[in-house]
């Protein structure tokens, strides 16, 4: 299934994509100034024409001399595209196209390995022809395999044999031959149906769906463009280097510019590719769609027109993103969808005037939370910010605008609207928040301490350069504690980081966060290669990896991330989705401290009083009771590399992974979603403001007493105070 934020920043996901998904970007800055592109030694020979693949795109050779010179130029580790990348870059390319090892055979694995070691040649000469040649065989295997799964999912299968499939990527091989392919496939498919059939699916129903999924499949891999494949086939380039530099496509660099200033022209609909069908994933609450009220999410659309009277083009089966550019527009444009509403069969046609849309869910939001007793017997007040991302409308920023999008300025707000409320404490939630700009992340540090260092950055030449906060005073001097877990990434280490350094206030959350420390730029290659144009032709960007961040101690978040000073239990923290679960990482090393002063608001016995009355509850807590069976029984099946086929076997070790599986997803859903709480009020949650409490009295009886106070048992949780 594929993902399209129509009103958001994710484009359609790759396999290896996928692993990086919930990740945003750090980036410095869009970088505007020269480029010395090398000239080709000899012309580039043109590609054969393969039926069904897409043609060389007209400045595929102007584009790809663009990245291989900035690569080679301008990227943190300054290495040359050699004999050792072009192999990473093969290997990453076919992952990408082929994960599961199921379309390929061995003989057209082996006949692309010859040119292997030529890559880093070809692409000297801003040759891409490997790239058509591959994707030409691809797009014959997949239509060569529909016929088998079709006869495959009519003929009986037997769900009592004892046999099992590999599930570890790393531990599977290409088919030698058509029969072994058949073999494979005949177990895959009773591998989907199992799946179906855990999931409640009858199995009629179950067949038919999965024939349309692989024939959808096939259509839209024949409908890729060339943009989509030169893009696919550089950020396997660029992945070689690290996973972090990519090349993104004009529509990427569009829907990517798009989640930064969080506003767009268009429907305001999530949506996604299922089965074959553009489905309705959510709503963008105030959109243009949501203010109409007739689209609703699970609704199915399969025809798009514009204005009032143009023809309805059938959008089934078509690639996503070709889907989403009919349905944006101009503000004030009607677009007609032809739309099979969930729950029915007859399609209706809706005509919805576009409007511009703003992703207010995907910014900055608070709300004040009562818990506990004071000693005058009041509750505690604590404000809560829920921040998704570092998010900086950089068009806006460029062309001097007084208002453009910021999220330190909204948190500013908010922190301003919890002093005039009287809060005790605030609480910044950054759990998964994958990051976003780097002028942001230090800014809103500069919101809690006064001004010093935020974080220092080492480039390609290794000097080290301090990033301060320069404006004198904060925005909230009280008690602070920043949640986290393994999807806060990048910018939300820098603040995390800072405030554990400064013992500005407490981290909270997950053992670490996700250990990615380094600073991406991002260079706009139409802008980079047209600069006298004042219409320069969109050719897309590459988003490359060039300095390296520290935190104001001089430790590296590469690799190791922020350390949390209060654990909780979690099964995000042992899913393999950090920087070191990633190819090609940057290794983590350390720069000399900064010059900074502590605030003394964390002492280290003070954190240790918290974190042994935070277990003694979490032990005594039926909740993080079943977190922990969870995590062991999460840990029994990572270390599987099959699973069985057979039926009663199959449900056995379905159930016990299903505990990931379904953390998995609500953590997608919950980050995907444009109507997410502000606070998601659950037993987590409950001990984060259990432990923000604590840390409360902590600061105004002292460790001591606090130390000497029985930690309350779980049945005494703090409960939300009712209001009237």
């Amino acid at each position: 299934m594929q993902t399209y934020k129509s009103a958001a920043t994710l484009g359609p996901r790759t396999s290896r994509a996928a692993r990086l998904a919930m990740l945003g970007t750090l980036t410095l800055a869009v970088v505007v100034g020269r480029t010395e592109v090398a000239q080709p030694a000899e012309p580039v020979p043109a590609v054969a024409a393969i039926a069904g693949a897409p043609a060389p795109g007209p400045n595929d050779r102007q584009i790809t001399l663009a990245v291989r010179s900035y690569l080679e130029r301008e990227h943190f580790l300054r290495r040359p595209i050699d004999d050792e990348v072009a192999h990473r870059w093969f290997d990453i390319f076919i992952e990408m196209l082929d994960p599961m090892k199921v379309y390929f055979l061995q003989s057209d694995i082996d006949g692309f390995s010859q040119k292997r070691h030529l890559l880093d040649d070809l692409v000297k000469r801003g040759d891409v022809s490997f790239a058509y040649e591959v994707f030409g065989r691809f797009l014959q295997r997949v239509d060569s395999r529909l016929p088998l799964i079709d006869r495959l999912l009519k003929a009986p299968l037997d769900f009592t044999t004892e046999e099992s499939i590999v599930i570890d990527r790393k531990e599977t091989s290409w088919a030698k031959s058509e029969a072994e392919a058949e073999d494979a496939w005949r177990k895959r498919i009773k591998y989907d149906l199992l799946v179906q059939k855990m999931e409640k699916t009858s199995t009629e129903e179950a067949r038919d769906k999965l024939q349309r999924r692989y024939a959808s499949f096939a259509k839209r891999m024949h409908q890729m463009t060339s943009d989509e494949l030169l893009e696919m086939y550089l950020t396997s380039l660029t992945s070689s280097l690290d996973p972090h530099t990519s090349f993104m496509s004009p529509g990427t660099l569009e829907n990517f510019e798009i989640g930064m200033r969080l506003q767009l022209d268009g429907i305001g609909a999530s949506l996604k590719a299922e089965d074959g069908y553009t489905t309705v994933a959510e709503l963008v609450p105030g959109g243009a769609a949501d203010s109409d009220g007739r689209l609703k999410t699970k609704d199915r659309i399969i025809g798009v027109g514009q204005g009032g009277d143009g023809s309805i083009v059938d959008v089934v089966d078509m690639n996503l993103n070709e889907v989403v550019k009919l349905i944006r527009g101009k503000r004030g444009t009607v677009v007609r969808l032809k739309v099979v509403p969930v729950g029915e069969t007859a399609p209706k046609v809706y005509d919805i005037t576009r409007a511009k849309i703003e992703l207010k869910d995907a910014e900055a939001r608070g709300e004040v939370i009562e818990r506990g007793q004071k000693p005058d017997g009041k509750p505690y007040k604590i404000g809560v910010i829920n921040l998704p991302s570092f998010y900086m409308d950089m068009a806006g920023a460029r062309q001097g605008q007084a208002e453009y999008k910021s999220s330190t300025r909204d948190c500013r707000r908010l922190l301003d609207d919890f002093k005039r409320q009287g809060v005790d404490g605030v609480v910044l939630d950054l759990r998964n928040n994958g990051g976003g700009s780097l002028p942001e992340s230090i800014s809103l540090t500069g919101l809690f301490i006064d001004t010093g260092p935020v974080v220092q950055v080492k480039d390609a030449d290794k000097r080290v350069q301090p990033y301060d906060d320069v404006e004198p005073g904060v925005a909230w001097d009280g008690p602070l504690v920043v949640l986290v877990n393994k999807f806060s990434a990048s910018a939300s280490e820098i603040v995390a980081g800072a405030i554990q350094d400064y013992r500005r206030g407490l981290v909270v959350g997950d053992e670490a966060t996700h250990g990615k420390g380094t600073v991406q730029s991002l260079l706009d290659l139409g802008r980079q290669l047209f600069q006298r144009l004042p219409n320069a032709p969109s050719l897309g960007a590459i988003k490359i990896t060039m300095q390296q961040f520290y935190r104001p101690g001089g430790l590296s978040t590469q690799l190791e991330g922020v350390k949390s000073d209060i654990e909780l239990p979690s099964i995000t923290t042992h899913l393999p989705v950090g920087e070191s679960d990633l190819d090609h990482a940057i290794a983590f090393d350390k720069v000399p401290r900064a010059e900074y002063q502590s605030t003394g608001r964390v002492s280290d016995e003070m954190v240790t009083t918290l974190r042994d009355r935070s277990a003694a509850r979490v032990s005594a807590d039926e909740e993080f009771g079943k977190v922990a069976r969870d995590i062991a029984q999460y840990k029994k099946r990572k270390e599987e590399k099959t699973i069985s086929l057979v039926e009663s076997e199959f449900a056995k070790q379905w159930n016990e992974g299903k505990a990931a599986d379904e953390e998995e997803k609500k953590l997608e859903e919950e980050m995907e979603s444009r109507r997410r709480p502000v606070v998601k009020q659950d037993f987590y949650f409950d001990e984060a403001m259990n432990v923000t409490i604590d840390y409360l009295k902590a600061l105004t009886s002292g460790t001591a007493s606090l130390a000497r106070t029985a930690p309350p048992a779980a049945a005494q949780r703090l409960q939300p105070v009712p209001t009237p």
